[in-house]
């Protein structure tokens, strides 16, 4: 099975963050080689360029060894980060809260400076030592539309990710 490429953004000491195609030898700097086209992944994303990119960096020479970079949260500036809680049929049997299911799943918003790079500390809040963590799939949206066909729905979708998510679960539970 071919691994799947994995694009980042990503910081070095001193310097702007840049982006690129992270390989098992280091890094291929490609925000270097296309920053005249696509400044950042938000860019290439929207220019539906990811796959270019991808072979870019497959061929050439790896820039920084991993252990150099900081890595960031993968796109810089999202338009939105819309999130869906409580959409799997076990949840009760994971939070043993006394809820019932919801009929729907839950929508929240999250900002983007809310989120950090890979290996950066999630820090608690001081309001409240309740929190929360699990891993979260991220899907990101490479093209807009609306009334999208079922059948459709995967040409829309740039990339997947992987996030920690937390919350303060006592300040949901205040909401609700």
């Amino acid at each position: 099975m071919t691994p799947r490429p994995k694009l980042a953004t990503f910081q070095l000491p001193g310097r702007a963050p840049a982006y690129g195609l992270v390989r098992q030898d280091g890094i291929v700097e490609l925000s270097a080689r296309f920053a005249d086209r696509w400044p950042t992944l938000r860019e290439a994303i929207a220019e539906d360029r990811l796959a270019e990119l991808c072979e870019a960096g497959a061929e050439a020479s790896v820039d920084h060894p991993l252990s150099a970079i900081k890595l960031l949260p993968p796109i810089p500036s999202p338009e939105k980060i819309i999130c869906i809680g409580v959409n799997y049929p076990d949840r009760n049997d994971e939070y043993k809260d006394g809820q019932a299911a919801p009929k729907y799943p839950s929508m929240f918003i999250r900002f983007p400076r809310s989120f950090v790079g890979h290996g950066a500390s999630l820090v608690r809040p001081k309001a409240s030592p309740q929190l929360d963590y699990e891993g979260e799939v991220v899907i990101v949206i490479g093209k807009g539309g609306r009334h999208i066909e079922e059948r459709d729905a995967l040409d829309h979708i740039a990339a997947l990710s992987l996030c920690n998510e937390g919350t303060i679960r006592d300040w949901v539970r205040h909401a609700k």
